[in-house]
């Protein structure tokens, strides 16, 4: 299986562990902070970082209600 990569259009983000969200959250950040891109693409990579970083906060809620129940 191909490695996902930050910007990938037809990535699944409800399927990614928390870890490869994360990842590609961070890698989003990296590009976006650049500036060297287009602003198409900007809005694009903003768009599914937000995306990303709710996926990684719903992940970190869902971890913390099962170390409450423990």
């Amino acid at each position: 299986m191909a490695k996902k990569q930050a910007g990938d259009a037809g990535v699944d983000i409800d399927a990614l562990s928390f870890e490869e969200a994360f990842q590609m959250l961070d890698t989003i950040v990296a590009q976006l902070e650049q500036g060297d891109l287009p602003l198409d693409q900007s809005l694009a990579l903003h768009e599914q970082g937000q995306k990303l970083a709710e996926h990684c906060a719903r992940k970190l809620d869902e971890a913390e209600l099962k170390v409450k129940e423990v």
